[in-house]
């Protein structure tokens, strides 16, 4: 059963957002040296439950964002469709981690869906 992997909290400044969660909550967080500006957040050790996540500059009228771990981001995206959803941003390459591509539900709701590539590791 996919479950939620991660998170991607959205911001006009990102550097500002985290500075505050690094405040308030004592999350390690580190700009993502990959292509993208991304930063990385460490809520926790991972003995313990509870997701990691990531700071990201706003995309449309988005807020936080939860990713969903799939076996195949292309048997996804058809099952999404068939089920009444959309793509927002089509199959994409990771550099280092897998493939990913945003989705919306039949209520608008974004979310992300992340195959991760055992070449990766």
């Amino acid at each position: 059963m996919p479950r939620v992997i991660h998170f991607e909290i959205h911001a006009e400044d990102p550097k500002r957002a985290t500075e505050f969660y690094e405040r308030v909550f004592d999350w390690r967080i580190k700009k993502w040296e990959g292509p993208a500006e991304y930063w990385l957040v460490t809520t926790g050790e991972d003995k313990k439950p509870g997701i990691n996540g990531g700071i990201m500059r706003r995309v449309g009228k988005g807020s936080t964002w939860n990713t969903i771990d799939v076996p195949s981001v292309n048997e996804f995206l058809e099952r999404i469709l068939k089920a009444g959803g959309k793509v927002v941003q089509k199959k994409t390459v990771v550099p280092g981690v897998g493939y990913m591509a945003y989705c919306a539900d039949t209520e608008g709701n974004v979310f992300g869906i992340m195959q991760e590539d055992p070449k990766a590791k």
